[in-house]
């Protein structure tokens, strides 16, 4: 990254945050495990930092909570109109999503499943069908908002997943004591997306934006381990291989613009000959590193454990200080 102005930090690479934000959404493949493994790429010094699948934000609030995006203008892309209409909401009216909150928690610990499926079906589907415009976006509101984070922290795995008529159909979860209201977090969420620019889209915006010097830490759908494990069906389109093949070129082009890259994704023959074994990517010095995570979706709870992922970057581990 030669002769690319950034902005110096001054905070200790090797440290965890001092106050770590959980994010406020569950999310198929979200980071939260793998974030140890993830700082190993941070870039010491940035300019922008830019996420084109935000998702549940497990990286992004890992930065903000260690002071790293203080002073940086940040990016968060995700082409789910729900997950953003529910952040812009929490970001502009946090008191009034918590209240909702208080009030689905206190029906839930008293109507538990059945609850559930009132507000997916009767509530949460015929209001967000009733506020989404022409061109798809959802014009969210703090009982909307509020409807999803209880329905994702008490249905099945915190998947997000729709039909093919667009309606939310994940079934009830089994949990003894979920956390649903947490007006702690919904503050400290809302505070940690202040000024960040948050936008409804297809990951190609990124291309759009990203500068030289700017961090971009792309979390796409993973490639599925099998032909029966794909959970890439968060929108009513799913993620293929024509969308990795788009993202890969994306990717090369960010990393010969002068940007900081890092990449996850699944350890499968798919993406190793995307990046590990493709000349264009080496050739602008991305590489793949296989790290374990713990694979947490499946629906036989004996199959969940730990697997192999890529970590694709043009960041070598030695530059962000860490062994």
């Amino acid at each position: 990254m030669k002769g690319v102005a950034t902005r110096s930090v001054d905070y200790p690479l090797t440290r965890l945050p001092d106050r770590p934000i959980r994010p406020l959404l569950k999310w198929a493949g979200g980071k939260r495990q793998l974030l140890p493994q993830l700082r190993r790429f941070y870039p010491p010094a940035f300019n922008r930092y830019i996420e084109p699948f935000f998702g549940s934000g497990a990286v992004f609030f890992d930065l903000h909570g260690a002071g790293r995006l203080r002073g940086h203008d940040v990016v968060l892309i995700d082409a789910n109109a729900d997950l953003i209409g529910c952040y812009e909401t929490v970001r502009a009216q946090p008191d009034e999503v918590a209240r909702e909150l208080d009030g689905l928690a206190a029906a839930h610990a008293r109507g538990g499943a059945a609850h559930y499926y009132a507000v997916r079906d009767e509530q949460f589907n015929p209001s967000r069908d009733r506020r989404r415009g022409g061109d798809g976006r959802i014009a969210y509101t703090p009982q909307l908002a509020a409807m999803l984070i209880y329905l994702n922290r008490t249905g099945f795995n915190g998947l997000f997943r729709v039909n093919a008529r667009g309606e939310f159909n994940v079934p009830a979860g089994r949990y003894e004591r979920p956390k649903i209201a947490d007006r702690e977090r919904v503050a400290r969420v809302a505070a940690a997306l202040g000024d960040a620019q948050l936008i409804w889209g297809s990951f190609e915006a990124a291309l759009e934006i990203a500068a030289p010097g700017d961090f971009v830490y792309l979390d796409p759908p993973y490639a599925p381990l099998s032909r029966t494990a794909n959970f890439t069906a968060y929108t009513a389109r799913r993620f293929d291989a024509e969308d990795q093949r788009r993202l890969q070129q994306m990717v090369i082009a960010l990393a010969r613009r002068g940007c900081h890259v890092l990449l996850s994704n699944s350890c499968v023959d798919e993406i190793a000959g995307l990046y590990e074994r493709d000349a264009d990517a080496r050739a602008c010095g991305l590489r793949a590193l296989q790290v374990a995570a713990r694979r947490a979706i499946n629906r036989d709870a004996s199959r969940r454990g730990t697997v192999d992922e890529y970590l694709i970057s043009n960041v070598s581990p030695l530059e962000s200080g860490a062994a």
